[in-house]
């Protein structure tokens, strides 16, 4: 490829990078995408961490917004021979004395089984869950347009702001329902009485009765490689293991896209970027971070709890209290002594992903950022709580601790699987308050990161309003991005 024969360059094949690719051929403009790794995907890969035979999510595993997300609504994957598929149970919340809260994907059925506080979970999600493609078009937003239908909305708002005061506490009179409802919260890896962290549980749990927490057959690594053959289809370009350290080494192009972190647009513009944003970024906030094991097992976990055994992810911490405890603890620098623990097991729905009767399993702790502290002892502590036997089952484990998260993603800075911290400010304003928050202060670069609103998970939809700006101001396209994407996909 010569230097001037590209329209576009992407750096970074995670699914934020893939989608803006994605737009910018359904445009009809050439396209060339550039990956530091061997293989394509960034957070959404799939390989033989452990031993031959047992396949493990390098990070994402689960995925409601591959099936919500307006990115997703429009390429659609299984149009594109990615299978799907639910778990019976969305998610559960194991507690001691062998109980457990059970989010299955009817919210009548979960209310059920809450006993008197499904009343209370009931008429929080129902009027979400009716609502949900408005709800994720709005969370899913750059945050700088009005919403479509303003008053659900509203709905969510007044549900965050209560679940986030001293309300939440008279909403339920049982521990399972506060429990189940935190576990989802702490998704987002920030304190569970913050505004952020309580909009990340409430969407997600709306997620799972609307549209379930879907695993795809064959790990996360499938969604990756959709998207990438369908860029080449439309006349695309991929390179893998092609580590970019500075704009000066990329293709010429009219627009240039970054899947990167803050401090990875740092280090590839350095001195051609203002001072005024160079000091911004050095002073952007990245949040608490993970460290992961993967586990390959003889068997499946022997949880105690009925329900358990049909869940996809499970929020091992206890009650709610210990939750908030876990998640403060983290977020002031200090590791919980019993961490919160996010686990999935795949085989529920898909037993490609280990030899015939054998299972993986898919862990992380959340801990501070930059930690170099193997905490997988602490995480098989926490599973075998739940699931007594668990140990004897461990055939084989792989851990990457926090600080080691870069070399699996340039972008997990500290361990940082998320973009950056999660707050409500934070999530407008990444990576910096401006109108424009993808447009990077130099002619034709653009930031598409999670490091760009809406922030973290695999939705693509970062990339997507960076395209669109890309494409309108560089090359005077305009109209709807995802409507370029459906009409060219197939």
């Amino acid at each position: 490829m010569s230097h001037t024969d590209v329209d576009a360059v992407v750096v970074g094949s995670g699914p934020n990078g893939l989608a803006a690719a994605l737009v910018l051929a359904s445009a009809g403009l050439s396209v060339h995408v550039l990956e530091a790794a061997p293989t394509i995907g960034g957070g959404t890969r799939t390989q033989e961490l452990t031993v031959p035979g047992y396949r493990h999510d390098v990070c994402s595993a689960v995925h409601p917004m591959a099936i919500a997300s307006p990115f997703f609504r429009a390429f659609d994957l299984a149009g594109h021979g990615v299978r799907l598929r639910q778990p019976t149970v969305a998610y559960a919340h194991p507690l001691d004395g062998g109980r457990a809260g059970l989010a299955w994907r009817d919210l009548d059925r979960t209310a059920e089984g809450l006993g008197p506080d499904g009343p209370s979970w009931r008429r929080i999600f129902q009027p979400l869950v009716d609502g949900w493609e408005d709800l994720v078009d709005t969370v899913m937003s750059d945050f700088r347009t009005v919403p479509r239908r303003p008053a659900n909305t509203v709905r969510l708002a007044l549900r965050i702001l209560a679940q986030a005061s001293p309300v939440h506490r008279l909403r339920f009179r049982h521990d399972v329902a506060p429990a189940l409802l935190a576990g989802v919260a702490a998704h987002a890896i920030a304190p569970l009485r913050g505004v952020a962290s309580n909009g990340v549980g409430l969407v997600l749990a709306t997620l799972a009765h609307a549209v379930g927490w879907p695993i795809p057959v064959g790990g996360s690594q499938q969604i990756t490689n959709a998207m990438a053959d369908e860029l080449r289809r439309r006349g695309g370009t991929i390179t893998t293991s092609h580590p970019v350290d500075s704009l000066d080494e990329l293709p010429r192009a009219r627009a240039v896209l970054l899947d990167v972190s803050p401090a990875g647009l740092l280090r590839l513009a350095g001195d051609r970027l203002p001072g005024w944003y160079r000091r911004a970024l050095s002073t952007y906030r990245y949040g608490s971070a993970a460290c992961k094991v993967d586990f390959a097992l003889s068997g499946p976990v022997p949880w105690a709890a009925e329900g358990c055994d049909l869940a996809g992810t499970l929020h091992l911490v206890g009650s709610r209290a210990e939750a908030a405890h876990a998640e403060a603890a983290v977020a002031s620098g200090r590791h919980a002594e019993r961490p919160y623990v996010l686990a999935v097991q795949p085989g529920v729905v898909d037993d490609s992903r280990a030899p015939a009767g054998r299972q993986v399993l898919w862990a992380y702790a959340h801990v501070p950022n930059g930690s170099s502290r193997d905490v997988s002892g602490q995480i098989k502590d926490q599973v075998e709580r739940f699931a007594p036997g668990f140990r004897d089952l461990i055939l084989a484990e792989h851990v990457i601790t926090a600080d080691r998260q870069h070399q699996h993603n340039r972008n997990y800075v500290g361990g940082d699987i998320a973009g950056g911290a999660t707050s409500a400010w934070h999530l407008v304003a990444r990576p910096l308050p401006r109108w424009d928050p993808y447009a990077v202060p130099l002619e034709g670069v653009f930031l598409c990161s999670a490091s760009t609103p809406p922030g973290q998970a695999v939705h693509g939809m970062c990339g997507v309003h960076a395209a669109k700006r890309a494409i309108r101001k560089r090359f005077g396209i305009t109209g709807d991005p995802l409507r370029l994407v459906a009409a060219t996909a197939g």
